[in-house]
């Protein structure tokens, strides 16, 4: 007999989009009633699985952890209603959590690609401007299908941030892993970096807390999207209180960069930038955070509708991953009430359903 679970409620196939009637049939969806009974009704607000776009299954504050510490991350994530993970660039080798059965559906983009000293000791990849394209090839194939560079950090000769590479070798880098069939994405804080990354046909942005409105037309042109991780944001003024003593200047940067963060998001939105959700989570920032993210959207001015957005339908599209279809894999969480107009229900969902189990 199939395994059959119910979904008893509104069903959200899009943000704006409201139905009735959905099943799960040996873990595939429906929408067509099974001759067979179910063997567990939920009742609820359905939504397919929350996306965490910039996430370090594998990662700790001191570089890669082992294996029981990678399963109890994903496992946070799993609990929180993510079911599709975007790494953004891991040391350790996440391979054997893949396939969706026991953990959220995972693509890897590999380590990320640093300048040499110039980014979190144990993290990256670190070589000099004349290794990056082929570090950049390595990781490409490496990953699945997604390149992890790291555009600017702190140059401590400057005592400010700056560019990790010179924009020639990141424009060869780029095309290097779009020869290879990857997508690119980078670290960026700072306002410069964003237009040596544009220049490079990048494909995303992680964090961009440099925008400026002169960038906004070129994001929204060029079909460029963000990854602005605001609860990592959050820990901005930390990290320049540290920096005030030895690095006075670098310190001032990041707390202008912190004081603008939500005002930036809600341009970018207004200018029709693509936002997706991430949390960073993997180094300070811990696992199981999507809904906090999705929230601090929110804030920052997106519709509640278009936040969900951003972690949910949107964000599985880009990646090439199902919604709520017919036949779609059956990954979907389910919110006591209407998450568009009670936002905060997204914080303690009523069940999360993966590949058609239910696991909470």
């Amino acid at each position: 007999m199939p395994e059959v679970i119910e979904f008893r409620g509104p069903v959200l196939t899009e943000p704006d989009s409201v139905r009735n009637g959905l099943w799960s049939v040996d873990g595939s969806l429906t929408f067509t009633r099974p001759e067979t009974e179910p063997g567990r009704v939920l009742h609820g607000w359905v939504l397919p699985g929350f996306v965490d776009a910039h996430c370090h299954i594998g990662l700790g504050p001191a570089g890669p952890v082992d294996a029981a510490t990678a399963e109890e991350q994903a496992l946070a994530d799993l609990n929180a209603g993510t079911l599709l993970v975007r790494d953004a660039g891991s040391p350790a080798d996440t391979r054997w959590m893949q396939g969706g059965r026991d953990f959220p559906i995972l693509i890897r983009a590999g380590r990320h690609v640093a300048r040499t000293r110039r980014y979190l000791r144990g993290f990256a990849e670190e070589v000099e401007p004349e290794g990056l394209v082929e570090a950049v090839r390595k990781q490409a194939r490496d990953g699945d299908g997604w390149v992890k560079l790291v555009g600017d950090w702190i140059d401590r000769s400057a005592g400010d941030l700056a560019p990790s590479f010179p924009a020639a070798v990141v424009r060869d880098a780029v095309q290097a892993a779009h020869d290879e069939g990857a997508r690119v994405t980078a670290h960026c804080f700072a306002e410069d970096t964003l237009d040596q990354m544009l220049d490079a046909d990048i494909d995303c942005i992680e964090h961009a807390t440099g925008l400026l409105p002169r960038h906004l037309p070129r994001f929204a042109e060029q079909g460029v999207p963000i990854v602005p991780t605001l609860v990592n944001i959050a820990t901005f003024p930390d990290i320049a209180a540290q920096a005030d003593a030895k690095f006075p200047r670098y310190a001032a940067h990041m707390r202008a960069l912190w004081e603008r963060r939500l005002e930036r998001v809600a341009e970018a939105y207004a200018a029709g930038v693509r936002i997706f959700a991430g949390t960073d989570a993997g180094s300070v920032i811990r696992h199981g955070r999507i809904a906090d993210e999705i929230l601090a959207l929110h804030s920052a001015g997106l519709p509640m509708a278009a936040a969900l957005d951003a972690g949910c339908w949107a964000a599985r599209a880009w990646l090439g991953s199902d919604g709520l279809a017919e036949g779609a894999r059956a990954d979907v969480v389910v919110c006591r009430e209407d998450p568009r107009a009670v936002p905060e229900t997204i914080k303690g969902l009523e069940h999360v359903v993966l590949g058609g189990r239910v696991v909470r």
